[in-house]
């Protein structure tokens, strides 16, 4: 896989941890279900760079 597609992954993932986390703060009101949906979606991001 090359730098450009990488790189396009990773922005893809990018859009959904910024607007997913600003959701999921107004669901739970809390920054701790935040880290855990940052954290599940950095953990997807990196398997698909790491293919």
């Amino acid at each position: 896989m090359d730098v450009s597609r990488k790189l396009g992954i990773l922005v893809f993932f990018a859009v959904p941890a910024i607007i997913g986390g600003g959701i999921v703060y107004a669901i739970f009101d809390s920054w701790t279900p935040v880290f855990i949906y940052e954290t599940l979606l950095l953990l997807t991001a990196g398997g698909f760079v790491a293919k």
